[in-house]
């Protein structure tokens, strides 16, 4: 695999570095709730009322098992998907009730997002530089002259000696890369990208998610993930952990805080729901103003825990 330099600051097309080029958006969830109906007809609850802010220029990692809703919350944020109740801004405009001509103009503005599996992203037949060339057309980037050039982006994600080779020829951490260098290509304040990682061998995903952060660093991006790999989740300093269409877990700077949901409701951490199952009387009690007190009802047939 060509090395990629890290460490050097991105060139920008305008000859600056750093964050003076695109700047990240807030992203802000009020109660969303998506519902969608299986091909039996049946409706199923993806989310259930989600309640978040992400700081413009934050990176967040959402963590979660299939099925958890992490991917449809992604897909919510990009305006890909409607939500069924609730509102979602990105900065000021409240994407969940634009038109459709409105919503088209503010994702192509404000947002890129990467679907999970390269090969969505990306025209197999064009080659890398192509790729790039089309992305920026199609995220109406075609005629800024404040973005970086195909050929210095390739450069950016080691791809540089692949720029005319076409995209079905190339290796699976090659795709992922090229995909990474076509959401950025438009300069996006938000990107958003779904299991980026998946399927890549240790060093093409070392690769990726070194890219993400400097994407963040450099541009001052919002950079939003979705995985299931807690290993890659483990590098960001927010993580949110999705259980059943809520938010269940927030970590921050290496400690894990349970979310209190609506009416009250929080999910318990996994070690304690092996522990104690559903059913198990709680009692809670607060001893003063920052700390709550559980403990479980004692019976016969209940041995105490400590």
């Amino acid at each position: 695999m060509p090395s990629v330099d890290l460490d050097q600051p991105w060139d920008l097309g305008g000859g600056t570095t750093g964050p003076s080029g695109p700047q990240g958006v807030e992203v802000r969830c009020e109660g969303v709730v998506h519902l969608y109906r299986t091909f039996a007809g049946h409706d199923v609850v993806a989310l259930r009322g989600i309640d978040l802010t992400i700081g413009a220029g934050e990176r967040v990692a959402f963590l979660g098992p299939s099925g958890c809703g992490k991917s449809t919350l992604l897909t919510l944020l990009g305006g890909i998907q409607r939500p069924s109740a609730g509102r979602i801004f990105l900065g000021d405009e409240e994407i969940s009730r634009l038109g459709e001509r409105r919503l088209a103009r503010v994702r192509a503005r404000l947002v890129s997002t990467m679907l999970q599996g390269a090969t969505r992203n990306l025209l197999p037949y064009a080659t890398a530089r192509q790729n790039i060339g089309f992305a920026r057309l199609g995220g109406g980037g075609g005629d800024r002259d404040d973005l970086p050039r195909p050929t210095e982006l390739l450069e950016i994600v080691g791809l540089a000696d692949q720029r005319d080779q076409a995209v079905s020829t190339m290796s699976g951490g090659q795709r992922q890369r090229l995909a990474l260098a076509c959401a950025v290509a438009t300069g996006p304040r938000l990107l958003l990208a779904d299991e980026p990682t998946s399927a890549l061998g240790h060093a093409d995903r070392e690769a990726v998610v070194a890219l993400l952060h400097r994407i963040g660093t450099d541009f001052g991006t919002t950079v939003v993930v979705v995985t299931h790999q807690a290993e890659v989740a483990a590098t960001f300093s927010r993580t949110i952990t999705m259980k059943g269409g809520r938010i269940g877990a927030e970590g921050r700077s290496g400690s894990e805080y349970a979310v209190v949901g609506e009416e009250g409701l929080l999910h318990l951490p996994t070690q304690l729901v092996e522990l104690w199952p559903a059913g198990t009387l709680v009692r809670i009690e607060q001893t003063d103003d920052e700390r709550l007190t559980i403990s479980r009802e004692q019976s016969a047939t209940t041995p105490e825990q400590p």
